[in-house]
């Protein structure tokens, strides 16, 4: 088990990238939930073209180009052209044809306006730098009456974090994340979200909170070999961990992890928001 006490103090992409290499099945069914939430939510219809921003290795990419169809096409972008091969990969093994990527950044789409019927992004606004500005790209893409459809973390006072990261933070103290770095939970708050959406040009803003299963299919040790690989925010303060302290917090972990097993899984439950907008149909003449 990689612990506190011998966990690689690089956390580059490659070592991201070897962590989603080793967790890839039990964190895709991890997310499975959540990302069948988003994709219910976004009501993908035959022959769409859609836009995945953040998809990371590919989901709810693969799981929207399964419903669009033959006739539909959906691109799955990010930074991280390494992680984008293991969606391709992924799309491969399902005999996806309908599916590929795009290395780009989210502020500055690399398409031309009104390309697409639907864009997504699961677990990805959060870290986006200037939120208005995606979305305002993402707004110039959609095709007049299409929808943005997005999910983010809830509070971080919710079972997965608070039995993770949260043990940490009760012994070495806050933050649990640099000010003013990444926040998993910036759009925690009931309509922070809806906010910039609407500033960038967004109708028919909704949002709302779920409550989705959250399950990891196996033991509590390997959560939390998990949770330190993938959760780049809280680098800094796993760092701040005291040598001595090290043993100690990972049993306080894993004892606090083992109280949602059941069987041979961990089973959480996530606390997610969810929010949708509209791009206004153009103007009859």
């Amino acid at each position: 088990m990689t612990s506190l006490s011998n966990s690689n103090p690089q956390w580059g992409s490659s070592y991201r990238l070897v962590a989603s290499e080793k967790w890839k099945a039990k964190s895709a069914a991890m997310g499975r939930d959540v990302t069948n939430a988003l994709v219910e939510y976004s009501r993908p219809r035959s022959g769409m073209k859609v836009l995945d921003l953040a998809s990371g290795t590919g989901e709810p990419a693969i799981s929207l180009a399964s419903r669009v169809g033959s006739e539909g096409h959906v691109t799955a972008l990010d930074l991280s052209s390494e992680l984008l091969q293991i969606a391709t990969e992924r799309a491969q093994q399902r005999g996806l044809t309908n599916f590929s990527t795009q290395q780009a950044d989210a502020h500055k789409l690399p398409f031309s306006d009104q390309s697409f019927d639907l864009v997504t992004s699961r677990f990805g606004v959060m870290f986006f730098q200037d939120c208005e500005k995606a979305f305002r790209e993402v707004h110039r893409v959609l095709k007049p009456g299409a929808r943005a459809c997005f999910l983010a973390w809830g509070p971080f006072e919710q079972p997965y974090w608070s039995s993770t990261i949260g043990v940490v933070v009760k012994r070495v103290g806050s933050p649990a994340m640099v000010p003013g770095g990444p926040d998993p939970f910036k759009f925690a708050q009931p309509g922070s979200l809806s906010t910039p959406l609407r500033s960038a040009g967004f109708s028919n803003v909704q949002e709302e909170t779920k409550s989705v299963p959250w399950t990891w299919p196996g033991t509590a040790e390997e959560v939390w070999e998990q949770a330190q690989a993938v959760s780049t925010p809280f680098i800094p303060l796993l760092q701040r961990v005291p040598a001595e302290q090290r043993d100690e917090i990972d049993r306080e972990v894993i004892a606090a992890v083992q109280q949602y097993a059941d069987g041979g899984s961990v089973k959480f439950g996530a606390v997610v928001v969810l929010v949708s907008g509209t791009k206004a149909a153009a103007a009859r003449s």
